[in-house]
């Protein structure tokens, strides 16, 4: 019987870094509600939320050590090691970035009072969830390019890519409106420290998302360059 020639890095990598971004996606639900809930004072199952993520961030981390770990000498890869791990970092720092901004929270209990600065909270929560959501649409579509080397399909992960480019673009314009809104609004010199710092992890989110991106875009550019060579 013969097998596909990139069937041992179809099941390999890409079926695991599918499950490691299906791991990231479900975190994004976590994410919004103890966001949600820290800033209600109604609310008491923020610390629920977080240990959420972090039970998730730590079968991630499962995962990505079975990916570094487990990819057998000689195995036929269109991409390379070294690219395979980058942009799993990536992946991971996303999951990382939900956890940090979770737990920055935790270390002041004090609901932020002004409902305009939670208004513009919640736009930059909402502005980095469709980035995260994103990455296993990308890496599902990524994998059928390997598996074919469809022109339509490589338009189809580009168009993803470009969207989280296009979100992250976004996610950092709100961030700059929130920072602002903070020295405006915000009296208390810890409280400022506290929520600038907050923005900035959670704008990191869609950052790291945006990096992973251009590492597939990296990846599948490559593999383009070569097979385009090989026919000219």
């Amino acid at each position: 019987m013969k097998f596909p020639f990139f069937s041992l890095f179809v099941t390999l990598p890409f079926d695991s870094l599918l499950e490691h971004a299906e791991k990231v996606k479900e975190c994004a639900w976590a994410f919004q509600q103890a966001i949600e809930c820290y800033a209600s004072e109604r609310c008491q199952e923020f610390d629920e939320y977080r240990q959420e993520v972090v039970k998730l961030e730590s079968e991630a981390d499962a995962i990505k050590r079975r990916i570094r770990g487990h990819i057998p000498m000689g195995t036929r890869m269109p991409v390379s090691k070294f690219e395979l791990f980058w942009y799993i970092r990536e992946q991971d720092k996303v999951l990382d970035s939900v956890q940090e901004a979770l737990d920055w929270l935790s270390y002041r209990n004090i609901p932020v009072s002004s409902e305009s600065l939670k208004k513009q909270i919640f736009l930059l929560v909402d502005s980095v969830i469709e980035p995260i959501e994103e990455l296993s649409r990308m890496v599902e579509e990524a994998k059928k390019y390997f598996e074919t080397y469809s022109e339509k399909q490589r338009r189809i992960v580009k168009d993803i890519i470009n969207n989280v480019r296009k979100r992250e673009h976004e996610a950092d314009e709100i961030e700059d409106e929130l920072k602002t809104k903070i020295f405006a609004l915000e009296k208390d010199p810890v409280g400022i420290f506290h929520l600038v710092r907050l923005s900035e992890i959670i704008g990191s989110i869609a950052d790291h998302a945006e990096n992973a991106g251009d590492m597939m875009r990296a990846m599948i550019a490559k593999k383009r360059r070569r097979a385009l060579f090989r026919n000219g």
